[in-house]
């Protein structure tokens, strides 16, 4: 049962470190902002690591992680920072592998690309597919969900599945709010479209950053010794609570103009109205991820 009290806002990772072994945290939003790397974020999770914690960065990119890491590097995150990271593109991968020599309707940018990299999997023309992969826009500068009512209306009239490759509706990127798949997804789906999402905050995603995290550290990993770390309640926070793992919530992410300055009393109300419509509560809260 959700309380009516907010949970405690801190000023920092280390009021908490001491109690969890791995973090898993977001990337979009906590360490970066599609533009920069967030430096006091990158720290702590430095600052983990020294302790000897172990960062698995969970994100929804839609590329593997193996691309998504170049990618960091160019924002300026710092070598060091963490120790793995599973991405939704690493989920859409095993959805496509699992299927030898699919016919895959591709939207999204060429950017995307990688996560076809070594599957037989074939990108074909709408008329000659067998199910939609949907990793974002084509032009997330200027298109909205609408733009793509009709198209997905004839995906609709074929009865495919569409495996969305990024589940997130928005991120941030330089203090805009851009479109995701998960927007497009969502149209599809109220659509009665059938729509498998790839990444958080579904379960196979966190199997697979759990098990990564077990191979770093060489043995298992108590679920109440996991804290997830993400600013979208969609995503990071349901999906950690569904999976039964604490959640640390960064206020200054997609949700910062909803709430406003939790500090005065409608930022407060505000931030009660969002968790309770979610129906759960991290463990604390936080402006931006710092130690």
């Amino acid at each position: 049962m959700l309380t009516t009290s907010l949970p405690p806002m801190i000023a920092g990772l280390s009021a908490l470190a001491g109690r969890y072994d791995v973090l898993l945290c977001d990337v979009w939003g906590v360490i970066h902002d599609g533009a920069a790397a967030h430096a006091p974020a990158c720290e702590a999770l430095q600052r983990f690591r020294a302790g000897g914690g172990t960062v698995v960065l969970v994100s929804n990119a839609p590329r593997p992680g193996r691309a998504v890491m170049p990618q960091l590097a160019g924002y300026g995150v710092p070598d060091g920072t963490f120790d793995a990271i599973v991405a939704s593109g690493d989920v859409s991968r095993a959805v496509l592998a699992a299927r030898p020599g699919v016919r895959v309707f591709h939207i999204g940018p060429d950017r995307d690309l990688p996560l076809f990299e070594g599957l037989d999997a074939r990108r074909v023309p709408l008329d000659e597919a067998e199910l939609v992969l949907c990793t974002g826009p084509w032009n997330d500068e200027v298109e909205t969900p609408e733009d793509y009512r009709a198209l997905l209306q004839d995906v609709l009239a074929r009865r495919l599945m569409m495996v969305c490759g990024n589940p997130d509706v928005v991120v941030e990127r330089g203090g805009r709010l851009i479109y995701c798949a998960g927007a497009i997804a969502d149209l599809y789906a109220a659509m009665d479209g059938e729509v498998l999402y790839a990444g958080k905050p579904h379960p196979p995603i966190y199997r697979q950053a759990l098990a990564a995290a077990e191979a770093l550290r060489g043995a298992p990993v108590d679920p109440a010794r996991v804290l997830a770390i993400g600013d979208s309640v969609r995503t990071d926070l349901a999906g950690a609570a569904a999976q039964g793992l604490d959640c640390l919530f960064i206020l200054a992410g997609i949700h910062a103009g909803e709430i406003g300055d939790p500090a005065t009393r409608e930022g407060a109300a505000a931030l009660a109205t969002l968790f309770s419509a979610a129906l759960v509560q991290p463990v604390a809260t936080m402006h931006h991820l710092a130690w």
